[in-house]
Formats: C-alpha cells, structure tokens, sequence
C-alpha cells in the first residue's frame, strides 16, 4: 500500500481527522502535514506541502481537503510532476485515477460529507491508473509540463 500525505486547511480539518482515522484502519501509512486544529490557516500552505511530498516520490500519494476542493487542486497542480483532481463524486475519483492518473485528490468539506468522502477516497485509492491510450496521454501531459518548464512558460499570474 503507498504512504499517503494527508492536509486541509481550518474547513477541511475535521473531516481530514475522519480520513486519516480510516485510512489508519485499511492499513494505510499516513503522514498529515495539518493543519491540526480548526484556527484560520490558508489553504495554499497545506496543498503545497502535500503536493511537494507527492513529487519528490513517486511511491506517495496525496489527498487534500479544503473548503470546495477546488483552490487546494490548483496550487497543487503547480508542483511540477502532481496530477492532481477535484473529485467531489464517485465517477471522477475513478476517472482521475483511471485516465488521468490522478496522483492528489482534493475534495470540498462544503461539498461532501463523512460518508460521501470515504466513498470517493476509497473508489479513488482503489482504481488503477490505466494502461495503453491513458497511459500515452499522460505522458503527453508530462511532455507539456516539461516543455513549459523549460522554455519559462509563465502565465499571467
């Protein structure tokens, strides 16, 4: 099973409690970079240190909770080499995995419940990225993040 970095800000820190206490029970190795507590914090400080931990090792994986999922997905996606996916359902934590290979999952605590969210992680956890045409456009994906990195792409801020 890979080691899985866990983070939210103040919104997400109960139900990143909840998380971390199931995936403990499925046997997963859990590192939580916080926030511990439900003080106001920025979302932006805990996605990167989740999505920095998932770059410099292949073997991890991610899972971000914030306040819609959606900030936390967009920092994260900042990081050279993270895939990382808002996945507020169950047919997008399996899409991601599946074709994109997600490998950070952000989710919304506005969004979803207790329930709902150990659904999503586990359909997420448990789909395999996908070989063939997935895997090909993955690496074309990678291909463009590289591209711009060397050529110093920057946007518009």
């Amino acid at each position: 099973m890979p080691k899985i970095f866990i983070g939210a800000d103040h919104g997400g820190y109960q139900l990143k409690e909840e998380l971390k206490k199931h995936l403990l029970s499925k046997g997963y190795v859990v590192e939580d970079v916080g926030t511990y507590s439900e003080a106001s914090v920025d979302y932006p400080d805990f996605a990167y240190l989740v999505a920095k931990a998932v770059a410099q090792n292949p073997q991890v994986l991610g899972i971000v909770i914030d306040g819609a999922g959606i900030g936390s997905c967009m920092v994260a996606n900042k990081v050279p080499g993270v895939r990382a996916a808002c996945c507020n359902d169950l047919y997008t934590a399996k899409n991601s995995r599946e074709h994109n290979h997600a490998n950070l999952l952000t989710m919304g605590s506005m969004v979803v419940g207790k329930g709902y969210m150990i659904q999503i992680v586990d359909a997420w956890l448990n789909t395999d990225p996908a070989p063939g045409r997935h895997a090909k456009r993955v690496a074309k994906m990678m291909e463009f993040e590289h591209l711009a990195l060397m050529q110093g792409v920057e946007g518009r801020g």
